[in-house]
């Protein structure tokens, strides 16, 4: 019988947690956890997981789609429009690589702290 475990958090490495966790706040509307501080931010996510970010000297940027410094995690998320979210990320301070294996499914880009992540669209 497999073990029953519930995933409660993810939590990625970044030089300035607060900032990273504002720009995820105004991507999601997720709420932001009422003990973040400067060395660790979270979100509250549905279904009790939370979304945290440490800090951590001298944190290297993944590099996407090259793995020099491997992406090790990344977030999809759901959109209605893809053009439409990914606009509005890209005001938020969103990077897009040139690379976009799926650009019509899909969209490759990359959060302030260089995490690869991706919006698809419904």
């Amino acid at each position: 019988m497999p073990l029953q475990m519930k995933l409660s958090a993810i939590t990625l490495d970044c030089a300035d947690p607060p900032a990273l966790a504002a720009f995820y706040e105004q991507a999601t509307g997720l709420e932001p956890h009422p003990k973040s501080n400067a060395d660790f931010a979270g979100l509250h996510g549905e279904n009790g997981l939370l979304i945290g970010f440490q800090r951590v000297d001298g944190h290297r940027a993944p590099t996407w789609p090259g793995q020099d410094v491997p992406q090790q995690i990344h977030f999809c998320f759901d959109v209605a429009d893809l053009d439409e979210a990914e606009a509005r990320l890209l005001e938020l301070g969103a990077g897009r690589p040139k690379h976009q294996p799926h650009e019509e499914k899909w969209r490759v880009l990359t959060d302030p702290a260089g995490h690869p992540f991706c919006i698809v669209g419904r």
